[in-house]
């Protein structure tokens, strides 16, 4: 049994509203086991013995077929996103400033975004199939990054969370 993250791409947010608890009870009618979310931005917790492809696969048709929304998860094993937050490249905690990793399921995606210039009070840097980014609050939406990811194009293969959401999720 391996314990995976799923991050739910665009929760709670444009109009896609969904409760937590009716996500983990689709998602445990669906095979899944030890369902755990966090926050109302859709974070999950959950065991399986599947892939982590066949994981989002199955994750993404029972939320389509329960909230008829055009879903899209990113899944990783618990231990992959411990190594992503370890490798945080930038000082994690400073104040006025976000700390964000954009998970990125998508090899051509994920050479995009790297190559973004960022604005002079935004850093980026390329992970482990992550983009790590720092932005001054207020400037989330506005700056390079933001409004790049922002881009339909990304929509299926990106979703971007803050660094203190992942240690929450590691804890």
């Amino acid at each position: 049994m391996t314990r995976y993250a799923l991050f739910l791409r665009g929760v709670n947010v444009g109009g896609v509203n969904l409760k937590m608890a009716e996500v983990a009870a689709t998602l445990t009618a669906a095979g899944f086991s030890e369902v755990r979310t966090l926050l109302a931005s859709g974070n999950v917790l959950l065991d399986s013995p599947a892939t982590a492809a066949k994981v989002r696969t199955a994750a993404e048709a029972a939320l389509r077929e329960r909230f008829g929304y055009e879903a899209w998860v990113l899944v990783y094993d618990v231990e992959t996103v411990r190594d992503i937050v370890a490798a945080y490249p930038f000082e994690p905690e400073v104040p006025d400033v976000h700390s964000y990793v954009t998970f990125v399921a998508d090899d051509a995606a994920l050479t995009e975004l790297s190559g973004l210039a960022a604005d002079a009070e935004e850093k980026i840097t390329l992970g482990d199939r992550v983009i790590y980014w720092q932005i001054p609050k207020g400037d989330t939406l506005t700056s390079t990054v933001g409004k790049t990811m922002g881009n339909k194009r990304y929509k299926s293969t990106t979703t971007t969370r803050n660094l203190r959401t992942l240690n929450k999720m590691l804890r």
